[in-house]
């Protein structure tokens, strides 16, 4: 009987069973090889970060060593200081009507700089400041599209602040991280501002730009940054554009207030 036994257990495998078997050792065999490369992968990616996060560490430390070391050496030296006197524009009389903080019209996200302030128009002829002031509050609700600007001017003199300066504007896309943008209206095809308007522009370009202590060189028009026809008459009339950065430079000379300042 155990002889029988011995002799069924050592039965030859048929070719089917040979063919299972063979599967099987296969299946097994590709386990092993994705395990291993899974597990080479991981450990090459720990490798890596450990490897860059060590090389940041020592730059930082490198740099704040290098930083402290220049303030000390810089405190024991005394430098002359350097002063000027600047003018600057009091702040002209405009209505602040806010916008509702919202994501296509005042997002809220902080301005961390101003280089410089561009000049647009509404292209909407004949809407007033308060009308293109609820366009871009309505814009919460329509989604139409992302817009604003830090003030509008209306083409009878009026100026309504629709975003705080220390926030972006949705106004020259490139730029609304370091600029602020003034919206003008208008009231005939060529685009040209009336003379309340304009007026009213100088005034407030000519506290912009001392407020950030920029130059009259530092206003722009939005046709200066992808070439947008902004503001159209302004840019098809350049003789009218440069004499209006003479005006604004001539209202800091003439109502400016000097006041001086420490030269870095």
């Amino acid at each position: 009987m155990e002889q029988q036994s011995i002799q069924r257990k050592r039965r030859p495998l048929t070719e089917e069973e040979r063919r299972r078997r063979e599967i099987r050792r296969k299946k097994r065999r590709r386990k092993v090889y994705l395990a291993r490369t899974i597990a080479a992968l991981i450990a090459f990616f720990l490798i890596f970060t450990i490897s860059f996060g060590i090389k940041q560490l020592a730059s930082f430390l490198k740099n704040r060593w290098e930083t402290e070391e220049t303030a000390d050496i810089s405190q024991e030296i005394e430098e002359p200081v350097n002063t000027v006197s600047r003018k600057k524009v009091a702040r002209p009389e405009f209505q602040v009507d806010l916008l509702t903080i919202n994501e296509y019209s005042r997002p809220g996200y902080l301005l961390p700089e101003v280089k410089n302030i561009f000049v647009h128009y509404t292209a909407n002829k004949g809407t007033s400041a308060a009308q293109n002031r609820s366009y871009f509050e309505n814009l919460k609700d329509t989604h139409e599209t992302s817009a604003s600007a830090h003030f509008i001017i209306g083409f009878e003199g009026e100026a309504i602040q629709c975003i705080p300066l220390m926030e972006i504007d949705y106004a020259v896309m490139q730029r609304n991280y370091d600029s602020v943008s003034i919206e003008c209206c208008f009231l005939d095809e060529s685009g040209k501002f009336t003379d309340a308007t304009y007026n009213k522009l100088v005034e407030m370009l000519a506290w912009l730009v001392t407020n950030y202590d920029l130059t009259p060189e530092d206003i722009l028009r939005h046709y200066d940054v992808g070439g947008k026809l902004c503001p159209k008459y302004y840019v098809e009339h350049e003789d009218e554009w440069n004499r209006l950065i003479e005006d604004v430079a001539a209202y800091i000379e003439k109502f400016g207030v000097l006041e001086e300042s420490v030269v870095e």
